[in-house]
């Protein structure tokens, strides 16, 4: 008997760190696990990252329901813009993005599927947020929320919950199934040349990953970089390669060096609905990401419904 497919919603700032592309190529991927509902994108210039999704889509032969959804930070922080974002693939206007804004289809997907829908959100929260505060359905009709956001345990502020602490606050919450892996565990990995080159040649979409992973470096400086935002994505296909914590709640306060607001602090409570990704299996989850890019770049996932 086959397992029953991912019912998913993707939810992404792709387009600045190389690693939410990546992501997508992992569900892209598990093509025989996996119906992608919709892709969403929040922080910034959200039509360009939906456009950028609908593109690499394309290149491993699939075209999305993709959806531009929250510009702005519900906390009034500013939004950071690299620059270098979508600038290494020409004709991004002629791509196909959905008239439906982001949370409209966030919404609309999980209210006619409740408890059916997984929703994997990794990057600021704003989205996520704006249907929780929407719709008071949303919250218990998804299934179970996936999360790259926080770093636990170290004094220090991550970006997606820095950059909107409020919405962060607001899906915290809310009391959504939610599992989360956080800066502290996800920093274990690093990619390097030898799987960036594995990735390069993985077809049309490989090889424009491959430079979008060689611009990042370059924009840091580095010959490596974390794939944070897969880890999310393996912590739902890939259970067995990933240690969970028990559950608890989470907080976000101000803290870090220099002090921001967008701390966020675990605290274990067996009513809670949160868990952690506490360890992951470093080589497993590293050949993982490299195997769901390399199966991505094969073949299609399948087209739009």
């Amino acid at each position: 008997m086959t397992a029953p497919r991912h019912l998913v919603v993707f939810d992404t700032d792709i387009g600045t760190d190389v690693d939410d592309a990546l992501a997508l190529a992992v569900l892209l991927g598990a093509r025989e696990e996996v119906e992608l509902l919709a892709t969403t994108t929040v922080y910034g210039d959200t039509l360009l990252r939906a456009r950028l999704a609908q593109r690499y889509a394309g290149l491993a032969g699939v075209r999305l329901d993709v959806h531009a959804g929250e510009r702005d930070t519900l906390s009034g922080r500013e939004v950071w813009w690299a620059g270098h974002e979508g600038t290494l693939h020409d004709g991004l206007d002629a791509e196909d993005v959905q008239a439906e804004p982001a949370v409209d289809a966030l919404l609309r997907h999980v209210l006619a599927r409740p408890g059916e829908v997984d929703v994997i959100a990794v990057g600021p929260l704003t989205d996520i947020a704006e249907a929780i505060r929407r719709e008071p359905r949303f919250a218990g009709a998804v299934r179970h929320l996936w999360l790259m956001a926080g770093a636990f345990g170290t004094g220090a502020t991550e970006h997606n919950v820095r950059s909107d602490a409020d919405a962060a606050r607001v899906v915290f919450g809310a009391g959504l199934p939610t599992t989360v892996a956080g800066l502290e565990v996800t920093q274990r990995l690093a990619m390097r040349s030898e799987q960036v080159e594995a990735i390069a040649a993985s077809g049309a979409l490989g090889a424009a990953l491959h430079r979008d992973i060689r611009q990042w470096w370059d924009f840091w400086s580095e010959t490596w970089n974390v794939p944070h935002d897969p880890v999310a994505v393996l912590a739902m296909l890939r259970p067995e390669l990933v240690t969970l914590s028990e559950p608890g709640t989470v907080t976000v306060v101000p803290g870090g060096d220099p002090v921001e607001d967008g701390l966020s602090v675990f605290t274990p409570d067996p009513e809670g609905t949160v868990r952690l990704v506490v360890d992951l299996d470093v080589d497993a989850v590293s050949e993982a990401i490299v195997a769901g890019v390399r199966a991505a770049g094969a073949g299609p996932l399948g087209l739009r419904r």
